[in-house]
């Protein structure tokens, strides 16, 4: 059996943020940038408090069966919960959405590899 790769988006928005909480997240923010978001394994967040008080955690996980994904998206959430509540800043609207690799479309470059190997 194979290991399956899953990637897992958290989204949300701050609420009833507290003026030093907003300071504390405005200060950070260069840290939790769009542009350095990645899926980990502990969870990478990313926002721009400036604009707007939403917020995304990316995760990555594996799992053996397709149905894993569930239980990963479960502790992905759980995940982000714990990081927002351990440090008081309010949320609303966690969702989550999750991607099995193994079940992703192969890019252009993917799929001329997997021909060329493939001869």
């Amino acid at each position: 059996m194979s290991t399956r790769t899953f990637r897992i988006t958290v989204r949300g928005v701050f609420d009833g943020l507290s003026d030093a909480q907003r300071a504390e997240l405005l200060a950070g923010a260069a840290e939790h940038d769009v542009l350095r978001a990645a899926y980990t394994p502990e969870g990478h967040l990313s926002y721009d408090i400036a604009a707007r008080p939403a917020f995304t955690f990316r995760f990555s996980d594996s799992g053996e069966e397709e149905e894993d994904i569930l239980e990963a998206a479960e502790r992905a959430e759980e995940a982000a919960r714990a990081w927002l509540t351990g440090r008081g800043y309010g949320f609303k609207n966690l969702r989550s959405s999750a991607e099995d690799l193994s079940q992703a479309p192969l890019g252009k470059r993917q799929r001329r590899a997997a021909r060329s190997s493939g001869r």
